[in-house]
């Protein structure tokens, strides 16, 4: 009989980061020798943050994480904790052929005690480490305490055969998975039926460690576990924070003993936070305080505000009110509102003066003279980005990158774009909800996230309100002509959002849209307005996957596209 005490430290790693990666898993080793683990497991990569692409290419950058792993090792040692065993993620290079590994070490004894390198590379999606890596070609069982713990990363348990299979006839007592597995709406319930599926096969529970915090345009959602042979759950860790909880395994029972079991979040709750994840990892990664943006009054600034509000807090949010000649009332009032519920700091930079100046030399009309409004105030914004050290975030939703109703260098600008997966829908739906958490007491900055793991509430919302109801149930219009409205030539959105759902994230042709009982006029605008934009998007500025196809990292036309079937 043995029992094994494991600490499932899931942790925000950042890439090519080796010393402050290094000193995170020291502090919490620490922390898990002190509450008497034996185990620590750690995410995929953990050393040199994940994904770290083309990085791996480099040999320097090889050696000097390979080093890291050592010195680590050997100071895990020196601080008398030699007999805990750390599992990390790190890079590898196979001597032969001087290509990359996605390996996992093991570091005991003061020394780099185990290795296993990732058999399966995925090369879909967001990934390319098909690419990158070599495929490692053994399984691995590690004695611990005379346990017998088989390994695996991320993609391993995904993959039928391979080393799960291998392990399925090596009698082990548990697996344990390292992930760095990129957050989509939807997926927590995936993983969990996938867990059940290799715990069944290995007749072992498994430990699954995914990784925390937003890199670029991914966010990883933590939402580590450990499921039974049977498929029970019997721990589950927090999502979008890090965290450090423990399971113990009992080799002698038939049913291991539930620990910590983290309940589920709300559907919109878990979408938003892992945009507003998504931009305070991206400002905090690339040494960004604030953020500046224009406020329309209209729901997309007035999400995007608040988001950024809850990642660096309301005082560090620059909001510039831009109106013309074409600008209602209501909608100034509205976005004066936002930035009072926020506390964010508010400009006013009216653009007619501006915009006459240009019509005095260049007389234009139509679309063009449109357009010319949006680059004014795409100017604007990236006047206080330079002269602030600000970071410009673009508020275009999902619907308008497919339609290509962003204009390019214009509202277009920016250096992250944090509503630029949701469809125009969904960014009403997450506004409602972020006003009914504010009524329940979640202020600015309240959300369990990064940073914020103690729980505090955050800045209180006068009134319980943090988006203006206005902005929410005000017909949306770009107010770019007298009267105008966003379906003046386009769909409602009720309807355009199902055809693009279908289109873009189902790929369905125009034979199947026919099909699914779309007119037929609908179906041809759509396809051509998203056919024609993709060079639009291509120029797009990142921003976090949160549904299963994004355009920019899942899905990307040619951008001359002649094909309308």
């Amino acid at each position: 009989m043995t029992q094994i005490r494991f600490a499932l430290a899931q942790i925000d790693t950042c890439v090519g980061a080796l010393d402050d990666n290094a000193a995170k898993v020291l502090d919490y080793s620490r922390r898990a020798a002190a509450d008497d683990a034996r185990v620590v497991v750690f995410p995929e990569m953990t050393l040199t943050g994940y994904p770290i692409e083309d990085l791996a290419l480099r040999r320097t950058f090889r050696q000097a994480a390979w080093d890291k792993a050592n010195e680590l090792a050997a100071a895990l040692k020196k601080e008398g904790l030699r007999d805990l065993y750390v599992v990390v993620g790190t890079v590898g290079t196979d001597h032969e052929t001087s290509k990359p590994y996605n390996r996992l070490v093991v570091l005991h004894d003061g020394v780099v005690w185990a290795g296993y390198d990732k058999h399966f590379l995925p090369n879909y999606g967001v990934f390319d480490e098909f690419r990158i890596f070599k495929a490692g070609e053994r399984s691995v069982v590690l004695d611990v305490d005379g346990a017998r713990l088989g390994v695996a990363i991320c993609e391993d348990i995904w993959q039928d055969g391979g080393p799960v299979s291998e392990l399925a006839g090596r009698d082990i007592d548990a697996l344990v998975t390292i992930n760095g597995s990129p957050y989509e709406e939807g997926k927590t319930d995936v993983r969990f039926e996938l867990a059940k599926r290799r715990a069944a096969e290995v007749e072992a529970p498994l430990i699954y460690l995914n990784q925390v915090g937003g890199q670029d345009d991914l966010v990883f959602d933590g939402g580590s576990f450990v499921v039974d042979a049977d498929g029970e759950l019997v721990e589950r860790s927090p999502m979008f924070m890090e965290d450090l909880s423990y399971w113990t395994l009992d080799t002698a029972k038939v049913r291991q003993t539930r620990t910590t079991v983290a309940p589920m979040l709300d559907p919109d709750e878990e979408v938003y936070t892992a945009c507003v994840l998504g931009l305070k990892d991206y400002m905090a990664k690339n040494r960004f305080t604030g953020v500046t943006l224009g406020l329309s009054g209209g729901i997309d600034s007035a999400l995007v505000a608040a988001m950024a509000a809850d990642a660096v807090g309301g005082g560090n949010v620059h909001g510039i009110s831009m109106p013309s000649m074409y600008s209602s009332d209501g909608s100034k009032d509205d976005a004066a509102d936002l930035a009072a519920n926020i506390g964010a700091h508010y400009d006013v930079q009216p653009i007619e003066p501006l915009f006459k100046a240009f019509q005095g030399q260049l007389d234009l009309d139509g679309v063009a003279a449109e357009n010319l409004q949006a680059r004014i105030r795409g100017v604007i914004v990236m006047a206080y980005s330079n002269s602030k050290g600000l970071l410009a975030v673009a508020t275009g939703n999902k619907s308008e990158l497919a339609c290509g109703y962003s204009t390019i260098y214009g509202d277009a600008v920016g250096g992250y774009a944090p509503i630029k997966d949701l469809l125009k829908t969904r960014v009403w739906e997450l506004a409602r909800w972020r006003n009914k958490a504010a009524a329940a007491g979640v202020g600015i900055g309240g959300l369990k996230i990064v940073g914020n793991e103690a729980g505090n509430p955050g800045a209180p919302l006068k009134d319980g309100v943090m988006i203006p109801v206005a902005s929410i149930e005000k017909a949306p219009s770009a107010e770019l002509r007298p009267g105008q409205k966003d379906s003046d030539s386009l769909p409602e959105y009720e309807l355009l959002d199902k055809v693009l759902a279908a289109y873009i994230e189902h790929a369905h042709g125009r034979a199947d849209l026919l099909a699914d009982g779309f007119d037929e006029k609908t179906v041809d605008t759509v396809m051509r307005l998203v056919d024609r934009a993709e060079w639009k998007r291509r120029q797009y500025p990142l921003g976090p996957k949160v549904t299963a196809l994004a355009f920019g990292r899942d899905r990307r036309l040619p951008i001359t596209n002649a094909f309308r079937e």
